[in-house]
């Protein structure tokens, strides 16, 4: 309970700020970095990275354009793909979908985007396309390909 008996709720993080932290999450993931070594570089600690990936506190100007020299990425890399401000029904697109982004934040997506982009051989490549298909039941007639 909250002051005079009231209940304080609990505030979900905003989109715009948990996806600006799932990309920085994303790239420091793909560069090898620890959220300790990158606190370190900002002169933070790494539970203050952990709450900026998961958007539960937001980002500056002035950190994001820290985070984004420190990460090797321009500033608006963390906005790419970022979900769309609510406006008038009918006057704007839908949303991308951005299963993919949220795949490459994890960990297994990340590893496995890492592995895949290392195979050269591009008969290989399509191999293995089209075993994890196989495996996620899904046909090339389904897949759109």
């Amino acid at each position: 309970m909250g002051q005079k008996g009231f209940v304080m709720a609990t505030k979900s993080p905003n989109p715009v700020d948990r996806h600006v932290g799932s990309r920085v999450r994303m790239r420091r993931m793909l560069i090898g970095m620890s959220q300790e070594k990158l606190g370190e570089a900002l002169g933070i600690t790494f539970q203050q990275i952990q709450k900026y990936e998961k958007g539960t506190n937001r980002i500056g100007a002035s950190r994001l354009h820290q985070l984004a020299q420190v990460l090797g990425v321009p500033v608006d890399f963390f906005y790419e793909g970022a979900p769309l401000a609510q406006s008038a029904p009918g006057f704007a697109e839908e949303p991308a979908s951005t299963y993919v982004a949220d795949f490459l934040t994890t960990a297994e997506g990340l590893e496995l985007m890492k592995a895949f982009v290392r195979v050269k051989d591009a008969r290989i490549r399509r191999r293995l396309v089209e075993l994890v298909r196989t495996l996620a039941g899904e046909s090339e007639d389904e897949s759109g390909a």
